[in-house]
């Protein structure tokens, strides 16, 4: 019989975690790190596909969204103990790990940080690090990122008042709203899929993410601006990498340069996919290809 149930999770230095986790009680765990900004919901997509496969799917708030205590100047490698704490508590020795846009950085933490307890690693979209040489970051983003981004660079001063503005919208956000307010990041195959469930699902992740404030999601950014914390040479598990030559929000170049750069990884560059669409119509293979991949540890 299956579980539903959320938790919220002390850490030993006193913060909490918001976790959500579905699936068999006993099956192999797959911890899933949202995208920015985002939230312990789940896609329902998503849940469907970890469910076909057997898995016990386990989404957490990242610091500062929703009910997860922030944690101020955390960086990207921040994440590979929190996820430690998580399977500490599920009882679970080790895990599969996903993460999508903002996600993929933090899967590849845990696939570097964690490898003991690490099968194997996905990353749907994932931004690659900032500053590096061989990629120009922002090219080929769509407006709203390159802004965002570009007060990011700035620090916290200038970050906060932007996400704070973007707050207002997004957080009571409906899927007809996120077609117009987000349109300079929605290829039309992403648009498309707004108009429906994703976009129900992804309103809800906005939402609860973004319900006690801005915390999280402005550290992401910062986060993702500053030494990640770790090497992607330190990444010693099976990676695996999918990206949308159309996708706007975190443009192809960044999944070619990760590609070219990752020990070992098995990459899909997707002609004409986008942000969404990769990530919600391609589950199924990726999370097939994932536990595959995984598979020698199981």
């Amino acid at each position: 019989m299956g579980i539903t149930r959320r938790t919220h999770l002390r850490l030993a230095d006193g913060r909490e975690l918001d976790l959500f986790e579905s699936g068999l009680p006993h099956g192999r765990v797959l911890v899933y790190h949202h995208g920015t900004p985002g939230s312990r919901v789940p896609f329902r997509t998503m849940v469907a596909a970890a469910h076909r496969l057997g898995l016990r799917l386990v989404t957490m708030s990242r610091p500062g969204y929703g009910d997860s205590t922030r944690h101020p100047g955390r960086s990207v490698a921040d994440v590979a103990a929190d996820t430690a704490a998580v399977l500490d508590a599920l009882g679970a020795q080790r895990c599969l790990v996903a993460g999508w846009s903002g996600g993929g950085p933090h899967a590849l933490a845990c696939a570097a940080r964690l490898a003991d307890r690490v099968d194997a690693a996905l990353v749907i979209a994932g931004v690659a690090p900032y500053p590096t040489e061989g990629l120009d970051w922002l090219a080929q983003m769509g407006e709203d990122n390159i802004v965002e981004f570009g007060k990011a660079m700035e620090g916290e001063a200038a970050l906060r008042p932007f996400l704070d503005e973007a707050r207002e919208q997004l957080g009571h956000a409906t899927p007809a709203d996120l077609i117009s307010g987000m349109s300079s990041l929605l290829p039309a195959v992403d648009r498309a899929l707004l108009t429906g469930e994703v976009g129900e699902d992804m309103a809800a992740v906005f939402h609860e993410g973004l319900r006690v404030g801005v915390d999280g999601w402005l550290d992401d950014d910062l986060a993702f601006v500053k030494p990640w914390g770790f090497s992607l040479a330190e990444v010693s598990v099976p990676t695996l990498l999918w990206q949308g030559t159309a996708d706007l929000m975190v443009p192809a170049g960044h999944g070619q340069w990760l590609a070219e750069r990752i020990p070992g990884v098995v990459a899909h560059i997707e002609d004409g996919e986008g942000h969404l669409s990769i990530g919600i119509g391609s589950i199924d293979r990726m999370l097939q290809e994932l536990v595959a991949a995984g598979s020698a540890q199981w």
